[in-house]
């Protein structure tokens, strides 16, 4: 029987394996292992801790992390700027089930068609 275990090119792809150690996430952001700390602290981001306890961070908890940067260098407080951040994530998930759902409408009843059409 195969095994289902990802191969490391698979988790290269995945935006949500935790490839980072914090050195080198703060290197990439340009910031300090104390900013991504307290990014946890503000429950941003949840970092996965490796076998020894070291964290680990994805490439969607970088541009998390990185956005946060952004707001915070324009004088935004991290807990603002934490809020901030994930109000416009769930702002985007809606937005995309809407879109969903109108196209799945649009699907059920096509141009040129009505409701009128549908009934005997």
């Amino acid at each position: 029987m195969p095994s289902e275990k990802p191969s490391v090119v698979d988790s290269l792809d995945d935006d949500d394996y935790p490839a980072y150690t914090m050195g080198r996430a703060a290197a990439l952001l340009g910031t300090t292992p104390a900013f991504l700390r307290a990014l946890g602290e503000a429950r941003l981001i949840t970092p996965l801790r490796s076998e020894g306890g070291h964290r680990r961070y994805s490439r969607y908890q970088l541009r998390l992390a990185g956005r946060a940067r952004e707001l915070v260098d324009q004088g935004t407080p991290v807990e603002a700027a934490c809020r901030i951040i994930v109000l416009e994530d769930q702002l985007e998930e809606a937005l995309r089930l809407n879109e969903e759902m109108r196209l799945g409408e649009e699907a059920r009843h096509p141009a040129g068609s009505s409701a009128s059409d549908e009934r005997p």
